[in-house]
């Protein structure tokens, strides 16, 4: 269908920019990309301009595009999704170009072995290539939906950029060697756990935690600018301006922030966003905070650590949940280990996570998108 319409030649193409991982699935990515979303792209009439982003110097190179085209699609994994918005945010730090950037609707083609964000667009599948196929053509189809984004920043440290989350503690931990127990098939999982408990127990994470509240969610910008008003409308303002005298200023008080602080002794903290439970009609912006105590017993520590592989960002019963717009996360001198941010690693240090509500515009399913609104409606 696509592909036998016809479009008149004053109708100007749309420019898309992929930015594919060649890497992602054990280097099948390319491969799964140009046999089965290839076709469908190019078949609808866009513009394709294909960047791989396994080659130095593409910060420039992303600036180019950045200023001619109309969306951005990503074809990797979760990897791939934060390779491309660290490189936009924080090699293209000015205002200006943030602001344009925020604008462009993005499509995420999932190729990698992790694609967190496929759970949240599309519907779930179990054969790869229709999966690929069917986010292919969501993005084509126009509809979009407004994620969050955390940024996290450490004193020193640019900033990183999220769509999923932070984790810190045990589980991660275990979870990042799981594939060194290859061998050991459908049991490598719990084996990963198993033996981590040697290393250390009961395996404790101790912190400081500064938090704020959830913000109220402002109503969203028209899309459509208002028609600018005539000529002497113009200029009867203007004169109104230039002889009224200038308005007095009048001092306003900022409230102060309420900051609640707590100490936590967790085997395993977790900061997300909430784009994997995405309501469209809510009225406030928040990420969740989960700290998971450290009192579980050796079985539910091998247990939850399957639980956590499925779904990494999982609150069990029993653990503390708080919502808040932005905190600050104090580590003891001397602490090691790492975060886990959208499933790549960092060294573990003193951060401040901040929300940026609804900062970009992913492209999902109808189908998706209708059921989110259907389930807010009841």
């Amino acid at each position: 269908a696509f592909g036998n319409q016809l479009l008149p030649s004053s109708m100007p193409l749309k420019k898309a920019t992929v930015f594919l991982n060649p890497a992602a699935s054990k280097g099948k990515a390319s491969n799964l990309f140009e046999k089965n979303a290839a076709p469908i792209l190019h078949l609808s009439g866009l513009d394709v301009t294909v960047v791989k982003t396994d080659y130095e110097g593409q910060a420039k190179k992303l600036l180019e595009l950045m200023e001619n085209t109309d969306l951005i699609i990503i074809a990797g994994g979760d990897g791939t999704v934060q390779e491309v918005l660290q490189e936009l945010y924080v090699n293209f730090c000015s205002p200006c170009v943030q602001a344009v950037f925020s604008k462009i609707p993005i499509g995420f083609i999932p190729l990698g072995k992790t694609c967190t964000l496929s759970h949240t667009l599309y519907p779930e599948s179990t054969n790869q290539v229709q999966h690929i196929t069917n986010a292919t053509l969501a993005i084509l189809k126009g509809e979009t939906v407004p994620l969050d984004v955390l940024q996290i920043k450490g004193e020193k440290e640019q900033p990183v950029f999220a769509v999923t989350g932070l984790r810190w503690g045990s589980y991660r931990d275990a979870g990042v060697k799981v594939s060194k127990y290859w061998y050991l098939g459908p049991l490598k999982t719990k084996a990963a756990h198993f033996f981590s408990m040697f290393k250390e127990w009961p395996q404790k994470h101790q912190a400081a935690l500064m938090y704020l509240g959830p913000t109220e969610r402002p109503p969203e910008e028209p899309e459509e600018k208002p028609s600018r008003p005539p000529l002497y409308v113009r200029l009867y303002r203007r004169l109104r301006l230039y002889w009224s005298s200038p308005p007095k200023e009048i001092p306003q008080e900022v409230a102060p922030e309420d900051w609640e602080e707590l100490k936590l002794s967790a085997i395993e903290l977790s900061i997300a966003t909430r784009n994997r439970q995405l309501d469209l009609t809510r009225t406030e912006d928040f990420m969740d905070i989960c700290i998971e105590a450290d009192t579980v017993s050796k079985g539910q520590f091998v247990n939850r650590g399957s639980q956590k592989m499925r779904d990494p960002h999982t609150c069990p019963e029993g653990s503390q949940c708080i919502q808040a717009s932005r905190c600050l996360l104090q580590l003891p001198e001397g602490t090691e280990g790492s975060f886990g941010i959208d499933n790549e690693e960092y060294e573990a240090m003193p951060v401040e996570v901040k929300l940026l509500p609804r900062k970009l515009r992913f492209f999902c399913d109808p189908r998706v998108r209708e059921q989110m609104l259907h389930a807010a409606a009841q």
